[in-house]
């Protein structure tokens, strides 16, 4: 009967619902890699990625909530997390994150022996991006590319090699995801000041970091173009899939002002959410119809 209120309190500590960032372009560059010659479907494959995306992020998650346990404490936003909340101690949350972690490693090691070497690099980035806001304002490039693993990944999971689409994919999530942490910081601008925390926020105050966010989204234009280009996807459903990512991108950056944060959670997760599942779901059309 513990089962399901321990996997509830887990999912919570990791935010599991935020693997609507990510996982969707892993899953892009996944199909895209089988359309490559001498390339082929398993289930097996297909669960191998998906356990390395659920094992990895976790570790993740559960690392940044254990490193940053006691700033979160002192943060009205972060407080009611898990951890500063006390409903999972800071040893059940790294035991957590090491379990996740040699999880990751050892199912990498199963899909190819270059996914398995890689993933030790892969950790590196994603276990080290909690604390770069520590020491640097460009804390949020590391977000992106913690994030931008997951399409080079899935593609050399079935390949054995990175592909240019995939590398551009790769990119897109990368500018993506670093120009949204940026916009997400805005919340902590205040108490990261007080904290002796860096970010873009708290080192150019609110209006700047949000033109330096539209700035950090600006290559999408490019890139997005070139990767439907590249990909091959340029029949309706791939031209919408592009258009209504970068149009939900330009969405995000309306709908709030330095003199109104309040549709900020809307602009983070819901609008960075659906962009990457809708982008996926009309990609998988273009290519399979």
């Amino acid at each position: 009967m513990a089962f399901f209120p321990t996997v509830g309190k887990y999912a919570s500590l990791v935010k599991f619902a935020h693997t609507v960032f990510a996982l969707p372009f892993a899953l892009v560059a996944f199909l895209l890699a089988l359309q490559e010659p001498e390339s082929h479907f398993t289930w097996i494959l297909l669960l191998q990625l998906l356990g390395c995306m659920v094992f990895a992020r976790s570790a993740a998650m559960g690392f940044n909530r254990w490193a940053d346990r006691e700033i979160d404490a002192r943060n009205p936003r972060t407080a009611g997390r898990d951890v500063p909340a006390g409903r999972v101690s800071p040893r059940q949350a790294l035991v957590f994150t090491l379990v996740n972690a040699a999880l990751f490693v050892a199912v990498a090691w199963t899909i190819n022996p270059l996914c398995g070497g890689l993933s030790f690099v892969a950790l590196i980035f994603l276990l080290g991006y909690s604390y770069l806001k520590r020491f640097t304002w460009l804390c949020h490039f590391g977000v992106g590319a913690a994030l931008s693993i997951a399409p080079a990944g899935a593609c050399i999971a079935v390949t054995g090699h990175l592909s240019t689409a995939a590398l551009l994919l790769s990119l897109i999530v990368f500018f993506w995801s670093s120009g949204f942490d940026i916009l997400y910081a805005l919340a902590d601008e205040e108490i990261d000041r007080e904290e002796g925390l860096h970010s873009i926020p708290q080192r150019f105050g609110r209006r700047r970091a949000m033109q330096i966010a539209w700035g950090v989204h600006i290559p999408e234009f490019v890139l997005v173009p070139l990767f439907l280009l590249k990909a091959g996807l340029t029949d309706f459903w791939g031209i919408a899939a592009g258009v209504f990512f970068l149009a939900m991108l330009i969405w995000q950056h309306v709908i709030i002002s330095p003199k109104d944060l309040s549709r900020l959670n809307a602009a983070f997760f819901t609008a960075n959410g659906i962009a990457s599942i809708v982008f996926c779901v009309l990609v998988y059309l273009s290519v399979l119809l």
